[in-house]
């Protein structure tokens, strides 16, 4: 961040000081008299199992042709919680039974703070709306050999994998 996103004027680094404790050198704007605290975006993903947690499912979107998990973005005001829940209603039309949080991780392609859940649904039953392009429920074995590794997807649902020690639940 370069400039005021108030008035426009060129920010310096300036040591920030709270409780008399230095927080480190933070934006300052010397023409609003305040500190610009870098901002990221706040997003949702989730390792989504069946009720006896022997299938996941996994979505292509985007036109993409790889395996990745249901995820999107945290709106203003909206809780993890509802975002985890909306974002499952909307994409793969699926209510939500259970779950916990997984990891999180910042993925500096989109400035965002992933938070990532484990997730149980009621049913099995997909109804997709148009942000998927193709979406499966895949065994844990099958999950395995057809998920973006090399990614966040990949990374979440392996990390999963090893919280609930599946195939038995969490």
């Amino acid at each position: 961040m370069d400039y005021c996103n108030k008035c426009g004027a060129r920010l310096i680094l300036k040591e920030n000081f709270n409780c008399g404790v230095s927080e480190g050198f933070v934006p300052y704007c010397p023409s609003c008299d305040e500190f610009r605290f870098p901002f990221s975006y706040t997003a949702i993903s989730c390792v989504i199992y069946n009720k006896d947690y022997s299938k996941t499912l996994l979505i292509k979107q985007y036109g993409r042709d790889y395996n990745v998990l249901v995820a999107g973005y945290v709106t203003p005001g909206e809780t993890l919680e509802h975002a985890l829940v909306r974002e499952i209603k909307e994409e793969v039309g699926l209510d939500v039974e259970s779950f916990t949080f997984n990891a999180s991780r910042y993925f500096e392609l989109s400035n965002s703070l992933i938070c990532n859940f484990i997730v149980t649904v009621k049913n099995e039953e997909l109804n997709c709306n148009s942000e998927v392009d193709y979406a499966k429920w895949y065994s844990i074995e099958e999950a395995k050999e057809v998920i973006l590794k090399h990614g966040l997807a990949g990374d979440f649902f392996f990390q999963s994998l090893e919280k609930c020690k599946v195939s038995i639940p969490c």
